[in-house]
């Protein structure tokens, strides 16, 4: 790491938004040939910190060096042109476009006529380099999250930008994924790039950073080199308080099966064969685990099993009732609850307010009517108390959902899921974007409503988030079950990850 001056000095950034400081007199910079990790909680202030830099925001007070000059971005094109680029937590991508398209937007030096095969190209070469494979030719709306991710950071490489900033990039992405990632980003670190690193995985962090800057509460607790902490260090500098991140699973057992899916099979939104004759079988009191790669059919799955996504074959079941071919709303009266991977596009509506989104699952419910009106007062009511239970930090009950946070977005999705006594629980990466302490409260709001008699299937790509709350646990590989254990303390990481490969667990033998 060299201790040049640096390729970007942020001194003194205040921005506020409906008079809460989201930043308040921050100063933060990045060397050349460093990673520097910029930690702190859900709504800490890291995203707007780094939205300023990459010109997104104006800030209210404070300054920009780009190399010791003096800089004013005033659109995300002159930071871009400046050098620096950004993977946002939620992707910044175009659905309706291709990968491809969505690879040059904004980008001004491919000449009169574009040359489609030679940007594919590149996009291949990129792919196969890095190991982020993603179809050129594909619209960004058939992708699944993580493969949007890939486009998202691929797309910064194809921009060949000097300082670069990666807003959780991780969250989606498999442990070999990672890996391979994190030697991408020391092939840029010895190649004299800037990277800054925002993520609430503290190994992570441990692990690829040089330094860590902390944020609590918008403000700067602190900057620190990295091999002079610890994890608990880092949480407790994030927290404020030590942090005790264990998952306390009590013993529970299982009871009878209240939703099953018999040999079900869908199409995803290519029209090829997403699910092939799966089964499966979610008990009372019990969390199933879902471990796989994504992309190999989870997000299909759990929109089949809330009647989002029609069956080919196959047929569900809840306590014994058909449920094939029934609406939505069939399975939303029955308190089957699901929360999906794509908060924003999915889980909520970002131009409506809190009480609109918790609104938009409960309004036909009878407390929250007045004859044929809503009764906006009692929506109020509830709203503010699972608000103020999950913490979820805003302003008022009556802003735009998209002026929060990704954590704090993610929370309140899953207080409105959570709230009341839900009897199933469809639950795609539930902690995705979330710090220590959120999830740890997360993980055990699942044990909570686990240990009042809900079923609950897990989705998660977080190997040890599976192992330490499912009761049982299965792999899926193209849209088959691999194998089932049940009890999930006998997988070992390289048998889950020759699973999630496509290696059928009878092929392990006994003695597996």
């Amino acid at each position: 790491m060299t201790t040049a001056s640096p390729l970007v000095d942020l001194r003194g950034i205040t921005k506020t938004f409906l008079g809460v400081a989201a930043n308040d007199s921050v100063d933060f910079d990045v060397r050349a040939g460093e990673v520097h990790a910029l930690l702190g909680e859900n709504g800490a202030g890291k995203s707007t910190l780094m939205n300023v830099l990459c010109g997104l925001y104006r800030p209210d007070e404070g300054r920009i060096f780009l190399s010791g000059e003096e800089v004013h971005f005033r659109t995300p094109r002159d930071a871009i042109a400046a050098g620096i680029d950004m993977v946002h937590q939620h992707f910044m991508l175009i659905p309706v476009q291709t990968v491809w398209e969505n690879m040059i937007l904004g980008q001004e030096d491919f000449g009169f006529i574009l040359s489609k095969s030679a940007i594919c190209r590149r996009i291949d070469e990129l792919a196969g380099q890095y190991g982020l494979h993603v179809d050129p030719e594909a619209p960004v709306w058939q992708l699944s999250i993580g493969e949007q991710q890939r486009v998202a950071i691929l797309r910064m490489l194809f921009r060949e930008a000097r300082v670069l900033v990666l807003d959780e990039p991780t969250a989606v992405l498999t442990p070999q994924e990672a890996r391979q990632l994190f030697s991408t980003l020391r092939r840029m670190r010895e190649e004299g790039h800037g990277v800054i690193f925002i993520s609430h995985k503290l190994d992570e962090v441990a692990e690829i950073s040089d330094r860590v800057t902390i944020l609590r509460k918008g403000r700067k607790v602190g900057t620190v080199k990295t091999s002079g902490v610890g994890p608990e260090e880092l949480a407790e500098m994030m927290i404020g308080s030590r942090v005790v991140p264990a998952v306390n699973k009590r013993a529970g057992g299982a009871g009878e099966a209240v939703f099953q899916a018999r040999n079900i099979s869908v199409l995803n939104d290519k029209d090829l064969q997403a699910l092939h004759g799966l089964s499966l079988e979610l008990r009372r009191g019990e969390i199933l685990g879902l471990a796989g790669v994504d992309g190999n059919g989870q997000t299909e799955l759990c929109e089949a099993l809330v009647g989002l996504r029609p069956l080919v074959e196959g047929s569900l079941a809840f306590d014994g009732r058909e449920m094939t071919g029934a609406p939505v709303r069939d399975f939303l009266s029955r308190d089957v609850r699901y929360i999906p991977a794509d908060r924003r596009g999915t889980g909520l509506v970002p131009t409506m307010n809190l009480r609109e989104n918790y609104a938009l699952r409960h309004y036909w419910r009878d407390a929250f009517r007045k004859g044929p009106f809503m009764n906006w007062e009692a929506i109020a009511g509830q709203t503010g108390r699972i608000v103020e239970r999950f913490d979820v930090v805003t302003p008022s009950l009556g802003v735009p959902v998209r002026m929060l946070s990704g954590g704090n977005l993610q929370k309140l999705m899953l207080a409105r899921e959570l709230d009341g006594d839900p009897r199933v629980v469809i639950a795609m990466q539930p902690t995705w974007g979330l710090d220590v302490g959120a999830t740890a409260f997360v993980r055990e709001r699942l044990l909570d409503v686990r240990e009042k008699g809900a079923a609950i299937l897990l989705v998660s790509e977080d190997l040890e988030e599976l192992l330490a709350l499912s009761d049982r646990l299965a792999v899926i590989h193209k849209g088959r079950i691999m194998g089932l254990l049940d009890d999930p303390r006998l997988a070992t990481e390289e048998m889950l990850g020759l699973m999630m490969a496509g290696k059928p667990l009878a092929s392990f033998g006994e003695g597996a």
